[in-house]
């Protein structure tokens, strides 16, 4: 999701504009998941706690806003981001789905807009429940970013914080064209992208991922975490294909350069919306892949 505008990354820059759709359509696929996930955090938090206002950092286009609106009803949900078209998009998704009275928009630069304040006075404000979704490892500086989420829980509030988990598995090891073993090579491609847009981020500093290490040094006790896993299995439906080829596609954008010339080939082929081999039209294509959710309260006064 979203976290900020992202300018200035050289080849890992992100429109996060450009990549609105794309991003709402993934977060409808994992519907089920994030329904699930925010109902064990309902869970977490417990049924004394009264959950007035919840906090989504990075919220992109609005999917999980809108379902902690229907989980939490009696919450003010805010979706924050520092992207203007993607928040008009949540607004716009909370509209049609009944809900444009509980789900407000607010922008924010993060991280400097994380601020505790009241919000009447221009910051995001206070929450029960502050959630961000793979927002935090677009910020240089994770653990310090970690420490701002924690300060704007309340007291006896929740930090929940959606990183890591497993590559998404979305092909065979063989498929049929091409070197077996392409979706591993794809991971590798990733990695590397991924190591370089942190290097290029504003403040990027190297740390540890242990994100449970890592909320408790925020300050927040009863660290724990939980998997959900997303299981799409073959065929899939047109959504989960359209989906897959704009993964694909950005991809290609993006880091087909480190691939060999044989692999460049075939995922020309995969992304080709003719061809019977492509990502459009298999029938062995599939989407698996784990979140890990790591929560953490702030103590009581």
């Amino acid at each position: 999701m979203s976290s900020h505008s992202d300018s200035g990354h050289g080849h890992t820059d992100i429109d996060w504009e450009v990549m609105a759709a794309q991003l709402e359509t993934s977060g409808e696929l994992q519907l089920p998941v994030l329904r699930q996930t925010a109902a064990r955090l309902r869970e977490l938090i417990g049924p004394e706690k009264d959950v007035r206002r919840i906090l989504d950092i990075g919220s992109g286009p609005g999917v999980m806003t809108c379902v902690f609106a229907e989980v939490f009803p009696d919450a003010e949900t805010v979706a924050v981001d520092g992207t203007p078209g993607l928040l008009d998009r949540a607004l716009a998704r909370a509209e049609r789905l009944g809900l444009g009275g509980r789900v407000v928009g607010r922008h924010a630069e993060l991280p400097e807009g994380l601020d505790g304040g009241e919000h009447a006075g221009g910051g995001i404000g206070t929450a029960d429940l502050v959630w961000s979704s793979k927002a935090v490892h677009h910020l240089g500086d994770q653990q310090g970013a970690l420490n701002l989420l924690a300060g704007v829980l309340r007291p006896g509030g929740l930090l929940a914080v959606a990183e890591g988990g497993l590559p998404m598995r979305f092909l065979p090891r063989d498929i049929g064209i091409g070197k077996p073993g392409l979706q591993a090579r794809l991971d590798v491609v990733q990695e590397h992208w991924f190591e370089n847009m942190r290097a290029e981020l504003p403040g990027s500093a190297t740390v540890v991922e242990d994100w449970s290490a890592m909320l408790s040094r925020a300050g927040l006790i009863g660290v724990g975490s939980f998997a959900s896993l997303l299981d799409l299995p073959a065929p899939l439906d047109e959504t989960g294909r359209s989906f897959l080829h704009a993964f694909l596609a950005r991809l290609q954008e993006t880091a087909s350069q480190s691939l060999d010339v044989e692999d460049r080939k075939t995922l020309d082929m995969l992304l080709d919306p003719e061809a019977p081999e492509g990502i459009l039209r298999r029938p062995d294509a599939f989407v698996l892949s784990a979140t890990t959710v790591f929560t953490g309260i702030r103590p009581a006064r």
